[in-house]
Order: structure tokens, then sequence, then C-alpha cells
């Protein structure tokens, strides 16, 4: 059947039918390599991740190279390509992407795990690189999840670690160099430093995460594919920096894209001049981990203001420091139609804000809340976590202690044509994550996180506060997966052949099914997501350098439980191991 007739039977056709503004369309037999790069998940998300688009441009800014975007297709789509046979495609020709040399996953979190297995298989594939034969592309992937890859090792040919902007091309080149022969390329990419090839490589041997140095000597797009249809995060995004000063002791982002770097505000806006001339957008937005800790964020807050105010241009900046919100950004953001403000305390105590190394007093949060409401913000988001490593039931009250004192905070400032106040609580579950200082520590299991779920709840008794929380289910299944070892193919793989897609989504997400697989495969919870792992242990992730070190890691795991806060970057370097990586160009000490 053509695709057209599927796509008269599905509710988003315009997911499949690719055609949209700046897409990169190619002669087939004009180029020498072709590239799927698959997002294991739905159009929407995938049209709103940042990497794609920049890897994207990247690759089909060669003449030989054409890269073509692959999503997973919604039940709807997938049960009609099943029916008739209808192999999984490439958006930009359409053409079956098991004819392609390259299929490039990107693992942006632990729960597309079972898409990464769908998609293969959709595709024609065998699922387990074993199964797969010298005529068949070679499966690569990267991405952030990569830092621990043996969950997945039984069905990815190779995982390149690290970021990707001149590896990707290394790899290209590669390949045309061994004449397509896979078998050589395998064996020749397991020798490049960033590169783990699962069966052929020595463990003894580390992989050391690829970096950039100097973010503005690397192609950025000037031209965004603009989809046919909404996506969650519609609009131009401008990374500003990568890397973080701090060092929160539970965050894995923080410490894989070490060191910090920052790019310079007037190459950034000469890009977003040229993206808004190619796009159409009015929002932009300023991506990091931690946009307020731009060095330079005033200084571009104004050219920004220049450009967007005559236009009309929304700016949106997310990730912003409750510690360094100040009345002059505010105002440089309500200037354009700024959106919502949201911070994250992360916790609700000083106690085990300090314990998990966030670095903020209780004065940062309410001098923030002051701006905020002062500046004419009635609501605010916090988002908050518990099961972190030493909290107690105390901890947990304190989220609905100080969120009820900001509501009164609002009221106390008698603010001239108050609107009334919200709080909304964005509640997430600690997951250990590789290469964090907490990354030894066992996650609370299920029943435990409804219990402090229910205990929160309970706790909030006013309605100007709002209480925003996922289910557990779905933070044990990330727990299991985010520390896990090469056995877990096999419960992938089980519970994948029993249906299990699409488990980031509450309204596909099968915990019944996992419950079944895990049985069936002897695996149990406790003895991953809910395991202490010993200092002295070998790790599955072991295998993988990402530049912190080890003894870092354990020094800063110790302090959490003296509830003592370390330094960020810019006031003095603790020698976590990166400088080793950047040799001192990048992250000197002060």
């Amino acid at each position: 059947m053509e695709l057209e007739r599927l796509l008269l039977r599905v509710k988003n056709p315009a997911w499949y039918s690719g055609g949209e503004l700046n897409t990169a369309v190619k002669d087939k037999n004009a180029v020498k390599t072709r590239f799927a790069f698959c997002f294991p998940d739905l159009y929407d998300v995938a049209m709103s991740h940042l990497g794609i688009k920049i890897l994207y441009d990247i690759l089909n800014r060669r003449d030989d190279i054409w890269c073509e975007r692959v999503c997973a297709p919604a039940p709807d789509m997938e049960e009609l390509m099943r029916q008739y046979d209808f192999p999984l495609f490439g958006l930009e020709s359409r053409d079956p992407i098991k004819d392609f040399d390259f299929i490039g996953f990107t693992l942006q979190y632990e729960l597309s795990y079972t898409n990464v297995l769908n998609m293969l298989d959709l595709a024609g594939l065998p699922v387990r690189s074993c199964d797969r034969t010298e005529e068949m592309p070679v499966v690569i992937a990267g991405g952030p999840c990569t830092v621990n890859p043996e969950p997945l090792a039984d069905f990815i040919d190779l995982f390149n670690i690290g970021e990707g902007e001149e590896t990707l091309l290394e790899l290209v080149d590669l390949w045309q160099e061994c004449n397509g022969n896979k078998g050589e390329f395998l064996r020749r990419a397991d020798q490049l430093e960033s590169c783990y090839v699962p069966a052929l490589h020595d463990r003894s041997v580390k992989v050391r995460r690829r970096i950039i140095k100097d973010l503005d000597k690397v192609p950025y797009p000037e031209k965004l594919i603009v989809p046919n249809a909404k996506a969650i995060h519609d609009r131009i995004s401008m990374e500003i920096m990568r890397g973080c000063i701090r060092g929160c002791r539970f965050c894995q982002a923080g410490m894989i894209y070490r060191p910090f770097r920052q790019k310079s505000p007037e190459g950034m806006m000469k890009t977003i001049e040229k993206l808004c001339k190619s796009t159409g957008y009015d929002e932009i937005s300023l991506t990091s981990l931690s946009s307020s800790d731009y060095d330079k964020l005033p200084q571009f807050a104004d050219m920004l203001l220049d450009y967007c105010t005559p236009r009309k241009i929304n700016l949106a900046l997310p990730s912003l420091r409750i510690d360094n919100f100040s009345e002059d950004l505010l105002k440089k953001l309500r200037a354009v139609r700024s959106s919502g403000l949201t911070f994250a305390p992360e916790a609700g105590t000083q106690r085990l804000r300090d314990a998990i190394n966030k670095n903020i007093t209780e004065e940062d949060i309410f001098e923030s809340c002051r701006i905020a409401f002062t500046g004419g913000n009635s609501s605010v988001k916090l988002y908050f976590m518990i099961g972190l490593p030493t909290e107690t039931d105390e901890d947990i009250l304190g989220i609905a202690d100080l969120a009820q004192r900001i509501v009164d905070y609002y009221y106390s400032l008698k603010i001239k044509g108050g609107r009334g106040v919200s709080v909304t609580i964005s509640l997430s579950t600690f997951v250990p994550k590789p290469f964090t200082p907490f990354q030894w520590e066992p996650q609370i299991p299920l029943e435990e996180i409804h219990r402090r779920q229910q205990l929160l709840k309970n706790a909030i008794t006013s309605r100007k506060i709002k209480l925003n929380y996922h289910e557990g289910k779905t933070s044990v299944l990330e727990g299991i997966f985010s520390r896990g070892d090469r056995k877990l193919g096999a419960l992938l793989e089980c519970a994948w052949r029993k249906g299990c897609i699409l488990d980031a989504w509450d309204e596909h997400f099968r915990f019944d099914l996992w419950t079944e697989a895990m049985e069936e495969c002897g695996i149990r919870t406790e003895d991953y997501a809910g395991r202490r792992y010993q200092y002295d242990e070998e790790l599955p992730w072991d295998v993988i350098d990402c530049g912190v070190s080890k003894s870092f890691l354990i020094r800063e795991s110790k302090l959490a439980y003296q509830n003592k806060t370390s330094p960020n970057c810019k006031e003095k370097c603790l020698g976590c191991g990166v400088k080793s990586i950047c040799g001192g160009d990048v992250c000197d000490p002060v």
C-alpha cells in the first residue's frame, strides 16, 4: 500500500508525510553515505529536540552525506505498517531505512529503550546485533544515556560517547575509507577514543567521552526544520553554553557535560537573525543547564531586546538559578512577553538542600519570589524531588511548608492590583544516575514513593498551591535501566515482545507487562534500582570515562552525609578530573 493511503487512516498524518520547510532533500544516487537519524519517540517530541537539529544540519552540510529523520510511529500508524508490511522509512525520501548505511539513535532517556527495538523491528532488521548481517546497516547510538551503554549493548553495533558534532563526520569518513565493509569499519571504529563496540571492546580499555572545546567553532543551524504539525517546543532554540558550574550531587547532566563552555553573544545574534528569517518563528528560547550563569547574559539580553522588541518576538529563558535571579533580568524578560517563571529548590529544607549541594538558601528563594511578585508575576512553578539520599518526612513536609510561606509572603507584599497568587509544585522522584556522587545510592521502593507523595499531598491545604507528580512506576523502571548491566538486554527484549513501547507515555505504559517480564527473566527491582552499590565494586559503566574521577564522586558522596556543600567551579576548582580532558584550556581553577 502507498504511504498516502496509510496516512488517510491515522490521527496525525503530518507526523509521517515529510516535506516540511527547510528539510534536506538530495539525490540518493549522488551521495556516498545515507544516514537515518532516529529519535525513539513520537514526532512532536523528536521535533522539539535541539540535538537532532544540530547533527542533522552538520551531516547534511556535506554533499556526500544525506541524513534523514526517523521517528517512532504512534500505535495507529504502527498497526497499519505491520498490517501492510510497510517498513520504517526516512521522512525526507520515504525510502526504507534498512537500505541506508547508518541507523543512528539518540538516547535521551531510559524509557525510550523499547522504542529502539521496536523501530529496528519495524525497519525489517533483527533487533540483536549478532543476528544482523554484513549487508545490513551499522546501528549506532549517542546521547546522554550512552554513558551506561550496557543495557542496550546486545542491540547496538557502536556507541559514540560524548558530543557528536565532530565524531559523526569522522565515523562517516571511516566508513567511506572501509568502502562499506561493516566488519572492518567496526574493528577500526572500536580503536577510536570515544567509540565503544560492545561485541569487540576490551573492557580494560577506557572509552573517553568526546567534548567540543570551542562551541563557537562548530556549525550551528541557520535554518531549522519547521514542523507541519505542532511540536511540544515549537520555537527557535539557541544553545548559549554547555556544562554547568554547579555541582548538584543528583544531577547527571551537570557532571557528564563538563567542562563549562560559553558561546559569544555576537556569534549567537548573527545566527538568531538568520533563524528568525528562515523559519518565521516568533519565540526564542535560550537553552542551557543554568542560563543565568551565562557570564554575558545582561549584554546578550540587551542585544536580544533590541532585535526582538520591535519584531514582537517572545523570549523564553528556562533553567534560571534562584541565587542569581535579578530585577534587571526580570524587566528584560518581561519587555518581550516572557513566559512564566520556574525555579528549582529541589528540597524543602535547608539541611537537604545542603546535602545535595544545591547551594541556595531560603533567603535566596524568597528574594527571587519578591522580585517575581513585585515585577508583575503572580504565579511561580517550583521543582522538587522526593527520595533524595538522607531525606526524611520532615524534608517532605518542608516542601508544603515552603510553598505555603511563599503564598503568605505574596499577600504580605500587598501588591497593588494583585490577582492572587498561584504556586505550582512539580514533583519528581530521585533516580540514581551514573557519574554522579549519588550513583551508589539506592532508589526508594515503589510503595515508599507512593507514601511520600501522599504525605506531601495531605500536607497541602491551600487551594493556591497545586501539586503535580508522575506515577512512581516509571521512575522505578528508569532506576533499573539507569544503573543496569548487560543482563537487562534479555529483560528489555522480553518486555518489548510482550508489547511494551512508548513507556514514557502514561497512556501506553504497561507496568504489569514489565512485571511479568521481570519475573520471567529473574530480574528483581531491588537488585538494580533498590541496591546500594559499594564504592570499591566494579560498576557496569566503568568502561566509560566521562572525565569526572571516581575519587571526586566518592568525596562528594561522603560530604552529602555530612550536610556539607562544595563551592561551584567559578569559586574554586575542586579537581573533579575534567581538567585532564580539556588540558586546562577550559576549566582552569580560579
